[in-house]
């Protein structure tokens, strides 16, 4: 089975992932995983049970991954779709300011010059970014 991976974030740019990634999922027939990865040690984990419900409720097969590893979190999104072989990479952008669009943000574009396979990324619906 084809799979498909997802960066997810607490924000509207990660809803718009996971909405993209869901989608490709069904159109390909591919599993999902969705990748919750942050850095922050002592820090209590988000709760993703909305997340899972949402999943359960697709009827796609998934894997909910939650990671605190110390690794940035285009590391782990790219590790993850190597280890999965993954045919697609899902990734959230947010609306940056003039100087922020100069470097496009450090994890979307190390994920963009370091998969193995297409990345889509997507914007968050601007009535709702922030």
């Amino acid at each position: 089975m084809s799979t498909v991976v997802v960066g997810y974030v607490l924000k509207p740019e990660g809803e718009a992932a996971l909405d993209a990634a869901i989608e490709e999922a069904r159109r390909r027939g591919a599993e999902l995983v969705v990748v919750h990865s942050h850095r922050a040690r002592g820090d209590a984990e988000p709760d993703l049970t909305p997340v899972r419900t949402r999943l359960e409720a697709s009827g796609l097969t998934f894997d909910l991954r939650q990671l605190e590893r110390g690794l940035e979190a285009s590391e782990d999104l790219v590790s993850i779709a190597e280890s999965t072989d993954a045919e697609l990479i899902v990734i959230g952008l947010r609306r940056r300011t003039p100087v922020g669009k100069l470097i496009l943000g450090s994890n979307a574009q190390r994920v963009l010059l370091d998969a193995h396979c297409p990345v889509l990324a997507v914007k968050a619906d601007e009535t709702t970014a922030d």
